[in-house]
This record gives C-alpha cells, sequence and structure tokens, in this order.
C-alpha cells in the first residue's frame, strides 16, 4: 500500500514526502553554530592528525634534527660569510673580490630562506605550518610566473 499512497499521494505518504523535503533543506542550510562547531571539529582533527604523525614518527626526531640544523647552518654561514666579506670590503685593497664575493654568498642564503623558515615553522610554530607552507608555495608559483 505504501507505493500506492506514493502514487496517488495519500495524506501519509504527503506528509512524509514533506517532512523529507524539509530535513533534506534543513541540513542545505548550516547556521552560524553548526558552522563554528564544525570548523572547531576540523582543527581538532588536524591537531590530532599531527600529534599522531609525531607519535608514529618519534624515531625519526634525530635524523629530522640533524638535516634542519644542517640547512640552517649552511644558510646561517653564507648570510654571516656575506656580512664579513662586505665589511672586508670596505676596508681592503680588493673591495671589489669581497664585494663579489658578499653577494654570491648573499645570493645563496636568499635561495635558502624558504627552506629554513619552513624548518624554523616547523619547530616554533607547528600550528601555523600549512599556512606558511601555503604562502611559500604561493610566493615560489607567483616568481616562476613573473
Amino acid at each position: 500500500m505504501g507505493f500506492l499512497g506514493k502514487l496517488f499521494g495519500t495524506d501519509k505518504a504527503l506528509t512524509q514526502t514533506v517532512e523529507t523535503v524539509s530535513k533534506g533543506l534543513d541540513k542545505l542550510i548550516l547556521t552560524e553554530q553548526e558552522k563554528a562547531e564544525s570548523a572547531s571539529a576540523e582543527r581538532s582533527e588536524a591537531r590530532k592528525m599531527i600529534v599522531e604523525w609525531m607519535q608514529a614518527t618519534a624515531g625519526q626526531n634525530i635524523a629530522r634534527r640533524v638535516i634542519s640544523l644542517a640547512i640552517t647552518a649552511v644558510w646561517l654561514g653564507q648570510y654571516i660569510l656575506s656580512q664579513a666579506f662586505a665589511l672586508v670590503a670596505v676596508y681592503a685593497g680588493r673591495a671589489t673580490e669581497a664585494n663579489e664575493a658578499a653577494e654570491i654568498l648573499r645570493i645563496g642564503a636568499t635561495d635558502m630562506n624558504d627552506a629554513v623558515m619552513l624548518i624554523l615553522a616547523f619547530y616554533f610554530a607547528a600550528p601555523h605550518l600549512g599556512e606558511m607552507a601555503k604562502a611559500i608555495i604561493e610566493r615560489k608559483s607567483n616568481k616562476s610566473t613573473s
């Protein structure tokens, strides 16, 4: 009788159809509270995922630190040497060569800025790592198109 009722539009079938449509419409429209709850749940899930990932890869902490220190040391070394050569250029008789060396080192350090910023973000601003990575990727894509 359910099929015939739906076919001929009995009160019960009509009521059920109205209820189904209203529930569907209610699910399409999110209130501000529902949006906030959804965003909160997503952030909580992301934090949980990061914690689980850190626990699962805890054995790799030493390797991560060594790689991070190596990259940061190279970057910092280039920057410090660049400044030293620039300072030497002021007082040395071979100022042109010292300035060229400083510029080469400065370019090398600048090329590594993004990698170093991601390392620093990973260790000191992990909750914002995704935002920083997006910004770096966007900046890189803008540089490559211009």
